[in-house]
């Protein structure tokens, strides 16, 4: 029997169903995050060497952001972002959560509300798969997190994609079992992905999946086959250049064949597909930010503002483009808006669902903060930052080097340092930023020891 849905009209947009009414109404979430994706590493911006049919198609059918950012210029913390809706040094991750203690600069707080946990109250089965990267043991692996279901890998980045292997352990799980797959890790992830997506099939309730792929962080492994097409379409590109692209493509292909199994098992029509990258693009690897400054690892524009765009069919208007800022904190208040379940704690993102129901809406104007802690001669483990307001930018990119700070409008590749020339804009942005830094310093982000 055909299911009719009834969407009632409200302020220009649909409502969304309360807590009361079917469970099978409320949408189901799929968000893809992928992983050190430049900002024009995706040909639905023109990228002449690069083909992602897939990523594009999707974008296409919705709402493209044009100034989104992540939260962080590295993995973690933007992962946090996401999961809390905080800023990451909100809930004890300002840096990278890696496995060797010497070199670990966040702890998720246990007691961090996260949006698996929070779609519970509204009846989603909840599954990760691929990278997590916010713990590697109780209390903060994903099952204890309000995942059901986790397939994928607990750490950072893979140092091969095919032997699945992080200084010397692998950290490949399904929900806490160790597990040794054989092939690509994109491969994998794609698969499983597509597993549960048809296990779902049926089910009397929605689901929220959370795809996090590796790639295209390095080491860029793309399979043999993938480097041969883009070496006969592409024979001038540079060698690194050409690895990256094929790691890229092959990727595109995995998440074509999500989307495909979306649509035949009947859920594509009613599912809310969130795509986005973690940060910026890596330079060292070949990565194309268009004409931002800078890559990941950096508070320059490249390092933080990412390819992302929001679709759900029949919601929200499709081949839709926005200059509004909006970061990956929003997603967890907009998921939140969409479905129903109630946010009783604090956050610091906003919905975007007054935007997506109408592309005229305007946002909220907020200064948004960015950070990074970090190892190394480079950082000696202290924090570098940045502060966006209106279109002022103030930023610190090194510990060890002064404040600059760029109007973003007039000069959006941030070549004029305003520092010395607009006093009221840097007293402004500083004195919002050290606030931030202030709250956030109340926040441990390391493990508790005990006093033994």
């Amino acid at each position: 029997m055909k299911k009719i849905y009834l969407f009632v009209l409200l302020l220009g947009g649909i409502s969304i169903p309360s807590p009361g009414q079917q469970k099978n109404t409320r949408p189901n979430v799929l968000i893809i995050l992928t992983d050190d994706q430049g900002y024009h590493d995706v040909s639905y911006y023109g990228t002449s060497d690069l083909q992602t049919p897939n990523i594009d198609m999707l974008c296409r059918s919705g709402m493209r952001f044009d100034r989104f950012y992540a939260n962080s210029p590295v993995c973690s913390p933007t992962r946090a972002s996401i999961m809390s809706g905080r800023y990451p040094d909100m809930v004890g991750v300002p840096g990278l959560v890696r496995s060797i203690p010497d070199d670990n600069w966040g702890y998720l707080k246990p007691d961090a509300v996260l949006l698996p946990k929070l779609l519970k109250q509204v009846q989603y089965n909840t599954a990760i798969i691929g990278k997590w990267n916010l713990g590697l043991e109780s209390p903060n692996l994903p099952n204890e997190k309000g995942f059901d279901y986790f397939h994928g890998w607990l750490d950072d980045m893979m140092e091969d994609y095919w032997t699945h292997i992080r200084n010397g352990r692998n950290f490949l799980r399904e929900n806490e079992k160790e597990i040794t797959p054989k092939g690509h890790a994109t491969d994998l992830f794609s698969d499983w992905a597509v597993d549960y997506i048809r296990q779902q099939k049926g089910s009397k309730n929605p689901f929220f999946l959370y795809l996090a792929y590796n790639a295209p962080h390095f080491p860029v492994q793309p399979p043999d086959e993938w480097l041969a097409k883009v070496r006969a379409r592409e024979p001038n590109l540079p060698e690194r250049r050409a690895k990256l692209v094929a790691l890229i493509e092959h990727m595109d292909d995995g998440i074509g064949k999500v989307i495909q199994s979306l649509k035949e098992t009947g859920a594509y029509e009613n599912t809310l597909i969130i795509f986005l990258s973690d940060n910026g693009g890596y330079l060292q690897n070949g990565a194309n930010n268009g004409n931002l400054r800078d890559g990941k690892e950096s508070m320059y524009e490249g390092g933080i503002r990412v390819p992302a765009f929001f679709v759900w069919p029949n919601h929200i208007k499709p081949d839709v483009s926005n200059t509004q800022t909006a970061l990956a904190m929003d997603i967890y208040p907009t998921i939140a808006d969409i479905t129903g379940a109630k946010i009783t704690h604090k956050i610091d993102g906003i919905s975007l669902l007054p935007l997506l129901k109408n592309a005229d809406e305007t946002l909220p104007q907020r200064p948004v903060f960015f950070t990074r802690r970090e190892g190394n001669l480079r950082y000696g483990g202290q924090t570098i930052q940045a502060v966006i307001y209106g279109d002022m930018k103030l930023l610190q990119n090194s510990p060890y080097e002064p404040y600059e700070l760029y109007n973003l409008y007039q000069d959006p590749t941030e070549q004029r340092n305003l520092i010395n020339y607009q006093l009221d804009q840097h007293k402004k942005l500083q004195q919002l930023l050290m606030r931030h830094i202030q709250e956030s310093g109340r926040i441990p982000w390391q493990k508790p020891q005990d006093d033994k």
